[in-house]
């Protein structure tokens, strides 16, 4: 079975959508029956880790000849159901609409930015040249969830974007943290990213949103690792046992429930920023998925109702025309808090009502910066709807 030389179907959706059972024994096959036909220019696939992903990648690039295939795997996946656990979603970009080129990152460790910078601009230029006729254009990056290295990456990347908007996600792997996979065709990989360069006739928003507010509370950073991001002592004391003072917790009690619940942040360009704690070590430091250093203030933030706000923000993507679909990451501390207050239902329900498709990710980009405890991504529109960014 292949995707070459089928036809799209002029009344089939902008943007295509399908999940599977992550342990089917046809994964591949499967999706591109509930896709339909292409071609495609991209096609993504967000792969619960308990996929085969092997069997995934050699059985999708076997099927989806000529498009651009990348994919990762997840911290949960956003199908039609809302949250999902145990799937593959699939979201397919079609060659009637859209052309894409992508740029493979295979060693975060050896990043060279001057070289990146080329690349990427060479990459951009590239599809330009292809696809003269679409208007619109973005950047979507997954990279290695445990790499340590998305801050570093997105500020890299910055320079040869230049007026091209990137939003991105982080690979997960549950909550187990142990291996974060990228998927470039057929090859899997680790401690790396892939960049893909989109051009459209569809008129598309990137879009970030958290529902925290900061309080009162601070602390500082008195001592910690930022290559590793590790923070050893908060307000010179343990950090861990200080967090959890300042919260009035036990600090032998902390879950990532506490995380979710009771986020930090920092400010930054007048507006205060997540940077999420990921586990606490068995010596009391405390591990974040976003970069720290010594000297950093943090304030504890409160969430707002996630429901509430979720469904006040998406609305706003509406205004003033429906899109298309909506491609989202969303950061696993905010389906921790969900699963934690009982919102699970809630908040997939609008989050199908809104025909929202991602996955959840260990961290988000966003133009130059990596993020945390947020949902980032991109909302499709019909060719020819007004934007107010259009002017």
């Amino acid at each position: 079975m292949t995707m070459a030389g089928r036809h799209t179907d002029a009344r089939a959706p902008i943007v295509r959508r399908a999940s599977v059972p992550a342990r089917g024994p046809r994964p591949a096959e499967e999706l591109a029956e509930e896709l339909g036909p292409g071609p495609f220019a991209l096609v993504m696939l967000f792969a619960s880790p308990e996929a085969d992903l092997v069997r995934l990648a050699g059985q999708a690039a076997r099927i989806f000849t000529g498009a651009r295939l990348v994919g990762c795997t997840t911290a949960g996946e956003i199908s039609r159901a809302g949250y999902d656990e145990d799937t593959i979603v699939a979201v397919a970009l079609p060659a009637s609409h859209f052309g894409a080129e992508t740029l493979t990152i295979p060693d975060l460790s050896r990043l060279e930015p001057r070289d990146l910078t080329t690349a990427v601009v060479r990459a951009r230029e590239a599809l330009a040249q292809d696809h003269p006729a679409f208007a619109h254009e973005f950047a979507m990056l997954l990279v290695d969830g445990l790499s340590v290295k998305e801050d570093e990456l997105a500020s890299a990347l910055a320079t040869g974007l230049g007026s091209m908007p990137l939003f991105g996600g982080s690979a997960g792997d549950g909550t187990r943290f142990r291996q974060t996979l990228i998927m470039d065709g057929d090859r899997l990989l680790r401690n790396a990213a892939v960049l893909s360069f989109v051009r459209s006739a569809c008129p598309v928003r990137i879009f970030n949103l958290d529902h925290l507010v900061p309080t009162a509370k601070r602390m500082v950073v008195t001592l910690a690792e930022p290559r590793r991001r590790i923070v050893r002592r908060i307000n010179d004391e343990p950090a861990a046992r200080e967090y959890a003072r300042l919260l009035g917790k036990d600090g032998q009690q902390l879950t990532p429930f506490t995380f979710a619940a009771h986020p930090l942040a920092v400010r930054m360009g007048g507006r205060h920023h997540v940077r999420a704690i990921q586990q606490v070590a068995p010596n009391g430091d405390l591990l974040f998925f976003c970069a720290i250093d010594e000297g950093v203030v943090l304030t504890v933030a409160e969430p707002q109702d996630l429901a509430l706000h979720l469904e006040r923000e998406l609305d706003r993507l509406g205004d003033p025309a429906q899109p298309a679909a909506i491609l989202a990451f969303d950061c696993i501390l905010r389906r921790l808090e969900a699963q934690e207050k009982q919102l699970t239902g809630r908040v997939s329900d609008i989050l199908r009502r809104h025909g929202v498709t991602g996955f959840s990710t260990y961290g988000e980009q966003l133009g130059a910066m990596h993020v945390n405890h947020t949902m980032t991504g991109i909302a499709f529109y019909p060719p020819g709807t007004a934007l107010p960014e259009d002017g």
